[in-house]
């Protein structure tokens, strides 16, 4: 058979650290592959050897005709200002959706003479109904998909995917599969970074990394995981008994909301909705891409203007009765998608963790002796001591998921608003970071809010759920 990737002896260093220690494979006609790894051991790294954008040791050999797309994890687009300066609660203010594209104009300024293959990518992937959709205000979910409609028009004949299931929901998953096992029936050769549960049936080849090293490479039917173990938690009962006891407000019912709607010109993104959590109430928000989850939570952790013209009552307290956003925000921990795409990149861990005591997108003023303490020991808790100096853009996605999870329990607060804390996490991690929120919810009787696609992400300590589906309407359920 013919080689259409050969990958001989490929190594890279950052700094002075090895990140790919002489990786070899090579991809023949109708080979598929996926590259699984725990977070850190150099798959990101890899995909961006084999695209020309991480310099190496070793050689990386296309055959003549083969071209190399990648679908990065991470997406960022334009204002119509040609600026990359939006942030991430920007998407909540109507007024600013002025000066985002829509899918139409951002495709139309790429792709401008591939009209009919843009429709056929669009129909597939269920965009088609929505170009006239500002950017800013798409989901997760269908910005994801958006951005393979443009790694598509690209036409490659080997396309490198790292992570696409990231943040979809169960839906969005199956329908991934699905144009990803299309996609390899119309000859285009497929490389999956992937978790090992979320492996498309077109996939021939496995690569599995760790610590930079390839430790298997060949038939996906043939790769065991040799009885891999998810490990300890993170933090036992014993070691919470040494952090800063929380000084709660008193209040009994945390959030509540009547009848509340939000729109944007003639779109309803909420409906009359009807919710109320009490305190110390652990709760999983669930619904399809697209649903409306973000918008609500934008109207919990005051980031939505439209919170003050519906009736919404936190810590017993109505919304717009003279409180600040600051007053609101430092009784509540925070982490979404979002703000890890919005964060400063060039923020350090430990600046990242920090600001979490003040509450802001990024660390503005200098911590004291306590406050640096403090951040420490959640570098500790988190794993993530060693990186605690080293920009956030040059660490792993996992590595930066974990920052930002610190950053949103260092203040201990009475409610966490957890949306989908666990993206580019491994299962390691994900089991790990679910027991320190079980820790946390029963010794400080916290309440939670918590947003994930994956049901076997959910901690253990969540007994009710509020469903939001296409009608936009909650379901309550204990």
């Amino acid at each position: 058979m013919k080689i259409l990737l050969d990958v001989k002896n490929v190594s890279a260093r950052l700094n002075t650290v090895t990140i790919l220690d002489h990786i070899n494979f090579s991809i023949e006609k109708g080979d598929h592959w996926a590259i699984v790894g725990d977070s850190g051991s150099g798959k990101t790294s890899l995909a961006n050897a084999l695209v020309g954008r991480l310099f190496h040791a070793g050689e990386i050999i296309l055959a003549p005709g083969q071209t190399v797309q990648l679908l990065e994890q991470q997406h960022r687009f334009k204002t119509l200002s040609n600026t990359s300066d939006f942030y991430y609660q920007q998407r909540f203010q109507s007024q600013d959706s002025e000066d985002s594209l829509t899918i139409e104009q951002e495709l139309a300024q790429e792709f401008m003479t591939m009209a009919e293959e843009t429709r056929k990518w669009l129909t597939l992937l269920q965009l088609d109904d929505k170009l006239a959709e500002p950017l800013i205000q798409l989901s997760n979910g269908e910005n994801k998909r958006l951005q393979l409609v443009k790694t598509l028009l690209h036409q490659p004949t080997i396309l490198v995917m790292d992570n696409p299931f990231v943040g979809l929901d169960v839906s969005g998953r199956a329908l991934l599969h699905s144009i990803i096992n299309e996609l390899a029936t119309k000859g285009i050769q497929i490389i999956l970074i992937t978790s090992i549960n979320e492996i498309p049936s077109c996939v021939t080849n496995l690569l599995k990394l760790e610590k930079g090293r390839q430790v298997y490479s060949g038939p996906v039917e043939k790769f065991k995981r040799n009885g891999e173990k998810l490990g300890d938690q993170l933090i036992s009962a014993q070691d919470l008994a040494g952090l800063p006891r929380p000084d709660y407000p008193p209040f009994g019912i945390a959030i509540k909301m009547s009848n509340v709607t939000i729109q944007y010109g003639e779109k309803k993104i909420l409906d009359r909705v009807n919710w109320e959590v009490k305190r110390g109430e652990r709760w999983n928000l669930s619904g399809p891409n697209g649903a409306g989850k973000s918008t609500l939570l934008s109207l919990i952790n005051a980031d939505n203007p439209q919170a003050y013209a519906n009736e919404i009552y936190l810590f017993d307290k109505r919304r717009g009765r003279g409180e600040s956003i600051w007053d609101i925000k430092k009784n509540i921990g925070y982490v979404s998608p979002e703000m890890h795409l919005y964060f400063p990149f060039v923020s350090t861990c430990f600046e990242v963790v920090a600001s979490g005591l003040f509450d802001t997108v990024g660390l503005f003023r200098q911590v004291n002796e306590d406050q640096e303490l403090l951040t420490n020991r959640w570098l500790d808790i988190f794993k993530i001591r060693d990186v605690a100096h080293k920009q956030i853009q040059l660490c792993s996605s996992g590595q930066q998921r974990m920052a930002l999870l610190a950053r949103a329990l260092i203040k201990n607060p009475p409610l966490l608003v957890l949306d989908e804390p666990c993206q580019g996490l491994d299962d390691k991690q994900t089991h790990q970071f679910n027991a320190l929120v079980d820790q946390l919810c029963v010794h400080f009787d916290s309440t939670l809010v918590y947003v994930s696609h994956y049901q076997s992400q959910v901690p253990s300590c969540i007994r009710r759920v509020m469903e939001l589906g296409s009608s936009k309407e909650l379901e309550a359920r204990s």
